[in-house]
């Protein structure tokens, strides 16, 4: 999972003005009107909470292929193993669509503490990090308790000092912190080297409070050379920061061996379900089939791409339905969002009337938010019917859809969210617990639910889902 705003997506797809193409957010329904939830959804509803297909699709995913890094050999072989997967459910049209990354490996990482008190830390370079000359860095720390505080350091006063970022991320449901919290890693590596900054760490991204570190992707501004930066866990962290706060001062030995390597293959891997009216638009859905090296990618985006599929299978074996759902499994997610922005270039003539991705682990969905043009009020209030005994609520939050979506959202196609709880997401999210056992079956089979449900009655809407064209 990575958040990219779609300002930069847009300035990525060629300049796209947003003004012009953000889908026009659904005015809220007043909660007294009355929708007949239709009895046949509601059978494909309970039918879907009994429904394995997601996890024996992540418990395969994660056996067979396990981490999935962009560009990587596995990345290759995951494709290859989602091409039979995809074949062996059923679907229609299932294919490849290539397209090459820049990648970046990890090597060889280490971090430690070597003054006042010698203490070893548990750290794991950011995505796009530069190597540290041979034999590491060792220099004195510069504290910053928020990132905020990194911004008001001014240029120059980092030379031959290591950035040490602590701000600390607490648990939302909505999983909002995250884009707050996680400035420190998005844009911390830039703005330390913008200041002179050696090398930096940060506290993880993450809710635990555990030695197991977060990684993820960090991006340098243009024209701003790369420096070494990691992610301490947040148990190694606060045990740093505890250290500074003691005051003198505390070097640091940092040693990271991780290089951008140049451009490999990725590549979506698309199947269908075939709809019988054209004309009324593709639905696209589905999650990210890349992932970080150090856990399984069960939670990112393993359950993404298995919630999403199930729900398809099962419309699938239902019968017939007016517009096509295609599921994609996009191949780059991680590090830039690449699939996305692939698939939208391939695309975005084709008519879509709405497009949506699960990428916020497996934990039960506990609210829905939709943009869509006006006059498809109706769609929101039969939702809001046929989702209710999930425990789904409609929300008013304007749907931001996710990295790999959000190209085609910018486009102007409609879209709608099934935000999932993310109070336990960020404990593991980048780490190495990101595997199977984190993934609850019954909150896993509750996420098909929804997903079948919303699936059934935006497939068949009579309503026009597709914005207008911009």
């Amino acid at each position: 999972m990575k958040c990219i705003g779609l300002a930069l997506v847009a300035c990525l797809l060629g300049g796209t003005a947003l003004a012009q193409t953000a889908p026009l957010p659904m005015p809220r329904r007043s909660a007294e009107t009355p929708a007949a939830v239709d009895p046949a959804i509601a059978a494909l509803r309970d039918k879907a909470l009994r429904d394995d297909t997601a996890l024996a699709i992540v418990t395969s995913l994660t056996t067979e292929v396990g981490p999935r890094p962009d560009g990587s050999e596995a990345e290759g072989r995951a494709r290859q193993w989602a091409i039979a997967k995809l074949k062996a459910l059923g679907f229609a049209n299932v294919h490849i669509e290539p397209y090459d990354v820049p990648t970046w490996q990890r090597g060889h990482e280490s971090a430690a503490i070597v003054a006042p008190f010698m203490q070893p830390l548990h750290a794991a370079g950011l995505g796009n990090s530069a190597p540290t000359p041979t034999g590491g860095l060792t220099l004195p720390v510069a504290y910053f308790a928020s990132f905020n505080d990194l911004l008001l350091a001014p240029p120059g006063s980092l030379t031959g000092k290591i950035a040490f970022v602590s701000n600390a991320m607490q648990p939302t449901q909505d999983g909002s912190s995250y884009g707050s919290e996680g400035r420190a890693r998005f844009l911390g590596p830039s703005e330390a080297a913008r200041r002179g900054a050696a090398a930096i760490v940060i506290r993880s991204i993450g809710t635990d409070h555990t030695r197991a570190p977060h990684t993820g992707v960090t991006d340098f501004a243009q024209g701003v050379s790369p420096i070494p930066a990691a992610a301490l866990s947040v148990s190694d962290a606060e045990n740093l920061e505890r250290m500074v706060r003691l005051g003198g001062r505390v070097m640091l030995h940092l040693e990271l061996d991780d290089h951008q390597i140049g451009m490999r293959p990725s590549g979506n891997v698309v199947a269908e379900v075939p709809g019988t009216d054209p004309a009324a638009g593709v639905i696209l859905i589905g999650g990210h089939l890349d992932s970080w090296d150090l856990g399984t990618g069960a939670i990112d985006d393993g359950a993404g791409v298995a919630i999403t599929a199930a729900a398809a299978h099962l419309l699938q074996s239902s019968g017939a339905h007016r517009r096509t759902i295609r599921v994609v499994w996009f191949g780059d997610e991680e590090t830039g969002g690449f699939g996305g922005q692939a698939y939208a270039r391939a695309h975005a003539q084709e008519p879509h009337a709405l497009a949506a991705e699960s990428d916020l682990g497996a934990d039960r969905v506990w609210r829905f938010g939709t943009a869509l043009p006006q006059g498809a009020g109706a769609v929101v209030t039969r939702l809001t019917a046929a989702l209710g005994p999930l425990g789904v609520v409609h929300g008013s939050k304007l749907v931001d859809g996710g990295t790999d979506v959000e190209p085609m959202l910018a486009l102007g196609v409609s879209g709608i969210d099934l935000n999932q709880s993310a109070l336990r997401y960020f404990d593991w999210h980048h780490t190495p617990e990101d595997t199977l056992d984190r993934i609850d079956p019954e909150q896993l089979r509750q996420n098909v639910a929804a997903w079948t449900t919303a699936l059934a009655i935006l497939a068949d809407a009579p309503e026009n889902l597709m914005a207008p064209k911009p």
